[in-house]
């Protein structure tokens, strides 16, 4: 299995079988990403909530790739209504797909489409795919139960933001790290724009400092699970 990392909280997960999943696909318009929706394929996508710089360009690349959406029921519906195949599924909910498990987790944040549509609740997503299980937490404060997450999955990769202002600060994404305890953690959702600005290196280092292992991926990166 590859993570290909995009910038902000895009990913690509390409399995062992061949099949791709996105994660936020946020491109074209994000002045960090070296990767644009033209150059993206999806046999799956996945969106943790209705912020436009988490659907980006997922409707395009949905519609071009006949793409399953997997995300809450709300935004699944909207999705729907917008003419693409959807899976409607909602927190704490779980389900086995051709590329490996699904589940969505609690996420402390807002959820309102581009054009102000209730999007559900936000979401984090644990991924188990190829024995590996990655934690992608979504746009979220830091919140005590990621130690009820981690003690109940093994996490290998866990994937979070630090740019504060919307979501978790270095710090605070530290704790979380603490918390969850997986194998390693990858920063992400900084730098795109001035008032999320963030050093991932600083974090890499508290992470170190505390005894546990995080990675630096650089956009457009990937890196075999």
């Amino acid at each position: 299995m590859k993570l290909k990392y995009f910038s902000h909280s895009s990913f690509q997960i390409t399995t062992d079988a061949g099949q791709t999943l996105l994660i936020d696909p946020f491109l074209d318009g994000n002045p960090t990403s070296p990767i644009k929706s033209k150059d993206v394929t999806a046999d799956f996508i996945v969106l943790t909530h209705a912020h436009g710089d988490h659907i980006g360009d997922a409707f395009e690349i949905g519609k071009r790739c006949d793409s399953l959406f997997i995300c809450v029921n709300e935004l699944a519906n909207y999705c729907t209504e917008k003419g693409l195949r959807a899976h409607n599924m909602h927190i704490g909910g779980g389900y086995n797909f051709p590329f490996g498990r699904l589940k969505f987790t609690i996420a402390h944040h807002g959820s309102s489409t581009p054009d102000n549509v209730y999007g559900g609740e936000p979401a984090g997503v644990i991924l188990t795919i190829d024995d590996k299980t990655l934690y992608h937490t979504g746009d979220t404060g830091l919140f005590y139960d990621m130690k009820l997450i981690g003690e109940m999955t093994r996490i290998d990769y866990m994937l979070l933001p630090i740019g504060d202002n919307f979501t978790m600060g270095i710090d605070d994404a530290v704790k979380a790290v603490q918390l969850a305890q997986p194998g390693l953690a990858v920063p992400m959702h900084y730098n795109t724009f001035p008032v999320i600005e963030a050093d991932p290196q600083l974090f890499k280092k508290k992470v170190e400092e505390a005894g546990q292992n995080a990675y630096v991926m650089e956009y457009g990166e990937e890196m075999s699970l």
